[in-house]
């Protein structure tokens, strides 16, 4: 691999400073004791303390989670399996077709989106709450899950599926012991963005979250608009480190598969 220029490591360097700077001002002044941002008096954990006192904020917070590993597991099933469908298909336009379909509900705005499943869900008299979030988060995590599973099987030999079949494999045998174990890494990628989009999502849960069920991205938008309270910060803090781990997570078992892959190979 060419290694990177001075200049190249300056301006990645440069680039993520700007990127982190603003979460990190925001984690420090969590451990304020002060009580604002306007200045930092001393050391404590009593914002932290506040957030797992607060039974209203664990609930959402559960909620937030709950919503984020199903819908993603969901998403990546629906995911997945539509992959496998649209690199199957032989018309080539309406394998490109489908592709750009998918492609216009990545691109869309988060607003757009939120605002069509609430009148979705209006219309047919669904009751706004958790349900309503679930298939909402699910809708735009598919075609994320989508994007990251295809390139595995457009890169996966198709003799393998022949050998398979050669050898007596029916097509449950070729999907669960060839193809599903040969894409696992995309498929785990898929699954940790469309866990990580949905506990970012803000615009499209904002609509169609209801009375009694909220989720964090929507309870720091309320409790900012309350006032500024290191309370957010904390919570922001906790989250950024969930997700910090969750990323960490996923190099090592991306890392692991890899590596097991590479020794299947010898």
């Amino acid at each position: 691999m060419k290694k990177l220029s001075a200049a190249s490591k300056a301006y990645l360097v440069f680039v993520f400073v700007i990127l982190y700077a603003p979460i990190l001002y925001l984690i420090f002044y969590s451990f304020n004791s002060g009580g604002t941002m306007n200045s930092f008096e001393s050391f404590t954990w009593e914002h932290y303390a506040a957030v797992f006192e607060d039974s209203r904020l664990i609930v959402i917070l559960l909620n937030t989670v709950i919503v984020a590993l199903l819908s993603g597991l969901i998403a990546t099933i629906i995911g997945t399996l539509g992959a496998i469908g649209i690199v199957s298909l032989k018309d080539k336009k309406m394998r490109n077709t489908l592709l750009s379909l998918n492609n216009i509900l990545i691109v869309s705005p988060d607003v757009v989106i939120g605002a069509s499943f609430l009148i979705l869900f209006t219309m047919i008299g669904v009751k706004l709450g958790f349900a309503s979030v679930l298939v909402s988060h699910v809708a735009f995590s598919v075609p994320i899950v989508v994007l990251m599973v295809l390139p595995k099987l457009l890169e996966m030999n198709t003799s393998l599926i022949d050998a398979a079949r050669d050898l007596g494999a029916t097509k449950r045998d070729v999907l669960l012991r060839v193809i599903l174990p040969y894409i696992s890494p995309g498929i785990f990628a898929g699954f940790f963005m469309a866990l990580t989009y949905s506990l970012d999502d803000f615009a499209v849960t904002f609509f169609v979250t209801g009375n009694g069920f909220s989720t964090l991205s929507v309870e720091i938008y309320s409790m900012a608009r309350a006032g500024i309270s290191l309370t957010v910060n904390a919570i922001s803090g906790l989250v950024f480190a969930v997700t910090l781990l969750i990323v960490i997570g996923y190099y090592f078992i991306n890392k692991r598969s890899k590596s097991a892959t590479t020794e299947g190979q010898r």
